[in-house]
């Protein structure tokens, strides 16, 4: 346990800014000849009865509500990270205003222009023109912050001035809301105005950028969020270097591998993150597949989907990368040149026209063979091919697994189904190869997603069965009641 902060927050403090942004924002007020009431006052019903002009419902050409221009203030934080006066804070902070001005530690202020801004993960680039050097701060490895690790927190806490705090790293990988989400979390008194200031380690790099609160009044309650430098300094190199962001795009929709899939495919690896659709782009023209679960990519593990994301966002848009994919249980390695997200463009290939349907119970659902009309009414194209699911046992391993009535079924084991003799054949030969769980892709709204369904619980499901009960064996079964 440190002695005392007091050293390490007089190396930093130069290096960290309050900022002011002002902004021009329009305030409504009434003509001269009526005052505003609010709709559904008593007062509100005078005006409009006698039709007052400037009241609501008034005579038309009355005087209205104009809109005076006024000056507003807002206050947060930033720091320094180059001698030339580049400033990194959250977008937020600077979000919609006309001036920025920052003022430095040592009293010192000059205004700031825009550099560019990355919503999507809170940042935003600021720079500054001086004669001479300013002091700055470096970024550190927020991947190395371990839970417990001490850190200090400066800022401009509610508009205090420069203020420090200081506490532990309490988690790490905390999501938000976003796609690029990676924050640490903090028990550092965390405060309005400290918005964009840095997280400090004790060798004082910024390993996190302050960003976010939770409290149920507005004040730290000890739990404070900050944007991890390691993603905080990709964005800015490349607001730095462009202006904007310019993200990799790989062209996939993704889901995370559970255990079930995992065995229902058969995989010797655990992790991963499964492809579901491979629209128009450059996952597609590398060769890559719905079903394909990709492992590594550009020479790193792939744990699960989240990790996946933001991995493609850092790679450089325009190079080919590695991916290595499992493929009826066997890796290959595809090389993907990358897209650029934020220009990213993607379409989708409708299959071929379906059968006559028929109906079957299996797994604990009810399907049935989709029809061009049947597709139009679950929002899929009409010349999709599959099975539309018309019931769900509310006992069964379909609905144990989330599934319900209006799923379409397009694949099965990775095989494409439209009948049910092609569902049922799947499932057997699953039951053959001793698996335990058949893995199907299903579309519900549009948009797809893998299910492992126990083959086991089916099996439990009909010895329990008495024999009365029993379906026949060509698989037929009354039509499930409509919902």
């Amino acid at each position: 346990m440190p002695g005392s902060f007091a050293d390490l927050a007089e190396k930093v403090s130069p290096a960290v800014v309050n900022i002011t942004t002002t902004s021009i924002v329009s305030q409504p007020t009434m003509g001269q000849r009526g005052p505003a009431f609010p709709e559904g006052s008593p007062f509100s019903d005078l005006f409009r009865d006698f039709g007052f002009p400037g009241g609501p419902g008034g005579p038309e050409g009355g005087p209205q509500q104009r809109r005076m221009p006024q000056r507003s203030n807002a206050l947060g934080s930033g720091f320094v990270i180059s001698a030339d006066g580049y400033i990194v804070t959250n977008n937020h902070v600077i979000e919609g205003a006309d001036q920025i001005e920052i003022e430095f530690y040592s009293g010192q202020t000059l205004p700031a222009t825009v550099v560019g801004t990355d919503p999507n993960t809170d940042v935003a680039l600021l720079k500054v023109e001086s004669s001479d050097p300013i002091p700055f701060v470096s970024f550190g490895d927020s991947d190395s912050a371990r839970v417990g690790d001490w850190v200090l927190a400066l800022g401009n806490p509610l508009g205090q001035g420069f203020s420090a705090s200081s506490g532990i790293v309490s988690a790490r990988n905390r999501e938000l809301s976003g796609t690029y989400d990676d924050y640490l979390q903090t028990d550092a008194a965390i405060n309005r105005g400290n918005s964009g200031g840095p997280l400090f380690d004790l060798n004082g790099e910024v390993i996190g950028v302050n960003t976010a609160i939770l409290s149920p009044n507005g004040g730290s309650i000890g739990i404070g969020f900050s944007m991890a430098s390691n993603v905080v300094s990709q964005v800015v190199a490349q607001l730095q270097e462009f202006g904007e962001t310019r993200r990799g795009w790989l062209g996939v929709m993704i889901q995370d591998v559970t255990p079930e899939m995992s065995e229902a495919l058969g995989l010797s690896v655990s992790g991963g993150a499964m492809i579901t659709d491979v629209p128009e782009g450059p996952a597609r023209d590398a060769g890559l597949q719905t079903g394909d679960v990709i492992t590594s990519f550009a020479g790193s593990e792939v744990e699960d989907t989240r990790g996946l994301v933001r991995r493609v966002a850092e790679a450089p848009a325009g190079e080919a990368v590695e991916v290595v994919v499992m493929r009826d249980g066997e890796p290959e390695t595809l090389s993907v040149t990358l897209g650029r997200r934020e220009t990213a463009q993607g379409g989708a290939t409708g299959p071929d026209t379906s059968d006559e349907p028929t109906e079957s119970d299996i797994l604990g659902m009810s399907v049935t063979a989709l029809t061009p009309e049947m597709a139009a009414e679950l929002g899929a194209p009409r010349d999709a091919r599959g099975l539309a699911i018309t019931g769900v046992d509310a006992e069964g391993p379909a609905a144990e697994k989330g599934l319900a009535a209006g799923d379409i079924i397009t694949e099965v084991n990775q095989q494409p189904v439209a009948s049910v003799a092609e569902l049922e054949a799947r499932v057997e030969e699953a039951r053959e190869a001793g698996r335990r769980s058949v893995l199907m892709l299903i579309r519900r709204a549009g948009e797809p997603l893998f299910v492992a369904l126990s083959l086991e619980a089916d099996e439990a499901a009909a010895e329990d069965m008495p024999a009365e009960d029993m379906p026949a064996d060509d698989g037929a079964a009354e039509e499930a009641p409509a919902e």
